[in-house]
């Protein structure tokens, strides 16, 4: 009898656990939601979606006809919507959308061309009388401070936080006059507060302004905030934190980025001539046909070409300053032409006694060829005292969130 109930209780138990398992509840399938895809403001799945893009030999025309219209109905298109859409400005490697029917005909419902990424023109075919209009993405504007230490190029440090490198023309522009960018070196510390335009809240569209930045250059932080003293006029200048202008009445260099490669000397080993003699320029290094810029403003004094300066330029600031730029590929001005700093004068090249495409930049004071590099030059006009408490009470706060953001990304910058 044991040996039965022992047999009977193993089958018991397989018994209901088989019924258990049949009653349990069973789960729902998950579904997907399916999420529909809005754009130019129709529901792409109501049509069969196709994407160009404008190429040489395309135009409005060409393009219906290829969807099967015939010239008529094209010139009746053309005629009612010629007010809203000018079908001649339809240019090479623009995007286009044609939006058809999901039926065997493929007829062509709507046409939408992108002039740029933040607009669109729609043409609705689906009546008997076609209509356009034009449309405007929503721009929305994000503000960012990112801070740094240099690895390289300030370009490539923009690319590694993912900043538009365009960012950097700006940043160069604003402390042209304050910073020698070729004098950075590795581990130079910065911080930046900008804005960036973003297309639909989520379409990258480049930086839309700088609101503040420092950077630490030969061991101190040079601050720069914009402030607009008189706002009926509305000029913006940029000043450090106590309010000092950062212009100068001369940029550090003639170029944007390059490096240098030859400094003031009184005794060089010249490359070409193969002698010991003095080199009264700097030299920058960079690529034939860079901007060469007159670094202050002024009257093209003298244009010309020599066997050793090449093609040159030089430029008469006042009755104490003159400078020159030597080597070019290209002179841009002529003698007696009035020129305002950071104006092009020519481009970067070789021409003369020159081993490779740089400029030579000579700088005279009081007629004497000098080093500018070891100048204290003069500064641009300060700042109306009257507007000193709106500038600080609106730096206050930008400088405060520069040096928060800085002190988090390095324990060793200085507090306060």
């Amino acid at each position: 009898m044991k040996r039965l109930s022992v047999l009977i209780l193993p089958v018991f138990l397989l018994l209901f656990a088989c019924d258990k398992s049949e009653k349990a509840p069973q789960k729902k399938p998950v579904v997907a939601k399916k999420i529909e895809v809005v754009e130019f403001g129709f529901k792409l799945s109501d049509f069969d979606v196709l994407n160009d893009t404008v190429v040489s030999g395309d135009t409005f025309g060409s393009i219906l006809e290829e969807q099967n219209f015939t010239p008529s109905e094209i010139h009746k298109i053309n005629e009612q919507i010629r007010d809203t859409f000018d079908v001649r400005k339809i240019r090479v490697g623009k995007p286009y959308s044609m939006l058809r029917s999901k039926d065997a005909a493929k007829k062509l419902q709507v046409l939408v061309y992108q002039p740029d990424r933040l607009s669109y023109f729609v043409v609705d075919l689906r009546d008997s009388i076609a209509k356009a209009y034009k449309k405007v993405r929503p721009i929305k504007i994000k503000r960012r401070t990112i801070a740094a230490a240099l690895d390289g190029s300030l370009t490539e440090e923009l690319e590694r936080q993912k900043v538009d490198p365009a960012l950097a023309n700006q940043i160069s522009t604003v402390y042209a006059w304050s910073i020698d960018f070729f004098k950075l070196q590795k581990g130079d510390k910065f911080a930046i507060t900008f804005t960036e335009r973003f297309i639909n809240d989520t379409i990258y569209d480049g930086v839309e302004d700088m609101e503040a930045a420092f950077f630490e250059y030969k061991g101190k932080l040079i601050y720069a905030f914009p402030f607009i003293q008189d706002t009926t006029r509305g000029r913006v200048a940029y000043y450090d934190e106590e309010g000092k202008v950062l212009k100068n009445f001369f940029l550090k260099a003639p170029l944007k980025f390059s490096r240098i490669s030859s400094r003031f000397s009184r005794n060089r080993f010249h490359p070409v001539q193969q002698v010991w003699k003095a080199h009264k320029g700097t030299d920058y290094a960079a690529p034939t046909g860079t901007p060469i810029m007159t670094t202050a403003s002024g009257v093209v004094e003298q244009t010309g070409y020599t066997t050793g300066n090449g093609n040159y330029v030089k430029v008469k600031h006042n009755g104490t300053y003159s400078t020159q730029y030597l080597h070019m590929s290209k002179v841009l001005v002529r003698r007696g032409q009035r020129v305002t700093q950071g104006d092009v004068i020519g481009r970067v090249g070789s021409t003369g006694l020159a081993t490779g495409p740089h400029v030579c930049y000579r700088f005279w004071k009081g007629g004497v060829q000098v080093d500018p590099l070891r100048l204290r030059l003069p500064n641009a006009e300060p700042m109306d005292k009257k507007y000193k408490p709106r500038f600080l009470s609106e730096m206050t706060p930008l400088k405060r969130e520069l040096d928060s953001v800085a002190a988090r990304k390095f324990p060793d910058f200085p507090k306060g």
